[in-house]
């Protein structure tokens, strides 16, 4: 069981978090006796082998436990998507005598890893015809045994409550959130803040909830009217007139309406400013989401992540399919990679179609319940309370009325 040389790598986007992952994988192989490989540069690294395929040690990952990004590096890999580039992948991993893989990155990255492990046998075979390695080699390493990490701040992978990187992630949109409302409110300003999620709304919707924000729009659930701009904009109204001095609106990167027409920040701003008056500004947080030091919630997930991928790797058999290692109701978890890619897969398929409550409930139930929380809370008074009324009543109109003038 401990005879097999293992190969770590981070791939796609870098996520906080990725260095504690793979400081975890190499102490534990190290520990269990194995020998531990990284691949730098990701795919490529894989593709090009020779120097990007160097053995770690110990101290080798000593003081990175608390860095962002990957210290082993990341790129993304053209070739690798062709069979040819997995052949010479295949062959520089048998060149090191690499027959187990923990593959840390997102939903393309861990597709990848599968179709690798997929595909082994006949990539073997065909290395032994064109005897580029000999049929004994081939032998010793029959089967790819896979565990794939999801390395992704946008958690829109299956098979894992949380992803690594999306809690600190999650910190850095809601700090500087709490930043803005500072100062819009100090103006009586508008601001429409994007965030991360191409396919994904996590950190909107979670953002939102956590810094009460306005109004927010993300890919899986438009709002179920017939135009968004009006019900955004009587929210957003009823809530001036309740007295609030700022409204907060945030987009997913990914958001659209019921008919699959992409809305952006630019979009939001034009609608409050024509519809509303409102002097309104767009921030767009961009990369600050992915960079900085993991919050410890992302350390500590990621080091039993990776300490139960080594074990996931070293127990494998050929009979073993490619397992993702995830979270699931605060368990460590391990789920056929497959079935994990074929739902993530279903949820993008359910809002290409249009069909939402398909999109939404595939989610899993924690983003429902936060789902309909916010639809609760960005109310401006709850159901049964007539316009005009509430906390302030006449006297909030009154205010509104006068700062208009």
């Amino acid at each position: 069981m401990t005879t097999k040389r293992i190969g770590v790598l981070t791939s796609g986007g870098d996520a906080p978090g990725m260095n504690a992952a793979v400081r975890a994988v190499v102490r534990t192989a190290l520990d269990k006796g194995t020998e531990i490989y990284a691949i730098y540069e990701g795919y490529q690294g894989m593709v090009d082998g020779g120097q990007y395929i160097r053995p770690l040690d110990w101290y080798d990952v000593g003081g990175i436990l608390h860095k962002g990004g990957t210290v082993i590096g990341s790129a993304r890999c053209m070739e690798f998507r062709a069979r040819e580039g997995r052949l010479k992948a295949a062959y520089n991993l048998l060149q090191n005598d690499i027959s187990a893989l923990i593959v840390i990155g997102g939903d393309g990255s861990l597709t990848g890893a599968n179709i690798l492990k997929q595909e082994w046998p006949d990539l073997l075979a065909e290395l032994v015809e064109t005897r580029q390695v000999t049929a004994e080699r081939a032998a010793e390493h029959a089967y790819l045994a896979i565990a794939g990490l999801v390395g992704s701040i946008d958690n829109d992978v299956c098979g894992t409550d949380i992803t690594i990187g999306a809690d600190t992630a999650l910190h850095r949109i809601t700090n500087a959130i709490d930043a803005i409302t500072d100062t819009a409110a100090s103006h009586q300003r508008s601001f429409v803040v994007e965030v991360m999620g191409r396919g994904c709304g996590y950190l909107a919707l979670m953002s939102a909830l956590a810094t009460a924000a306005d109004w927010v729009l993300i890919p899986e659930s438009p709002p179920d009217v017939a135009s968004w701009e009006e019900k955004m904009c009587e929210v957003l109204h009823q809530g001036r007139l309740m007295g609030r001095r700022d409204s907060i609106v945030v987009v997913a990167e990914g958001a659209q309406d019921r008919n699959g027409k992409h809305i952006s920040s630019d979009d939001v701003k034009r609608v409050l400013e024509e519809r509303l008056g409102e002097d309104t500004r767009v921030t767009i947080l961009g990369h600050l989401q992915r960079g900085g030091s993991p919050s410890a919630f992302d350390r500590n997930l990621s080091t039993l992540l990776g300490v139960e991928a080594v074990k996931a790797v070293l127990e494998a058999t050929a009979e073993t399919p490619a397992m993702l290692i995830g979270i699931v109701g605060n368990k460590i978890t391990r789920t056929p990679l497959v079935e994990a890619l074929a739902q993530t897969e279903a949820v993008r398929e359910a809002i290409k179609q249009r069909d939402y409550k398909t999109a939404i409930s595939l989610r899993g139930q924690g983003f429902v319940e936060a789902f309909q929380t916010v639809r609760t809370l960005v109310r401006a008074r709850p159901h049964g309370v007539a316009k005009g009324n509430g906390r302030c009543g006449l006297a909030c109109s009154m205010r509104a009325h006068l700062r208009r003038a």
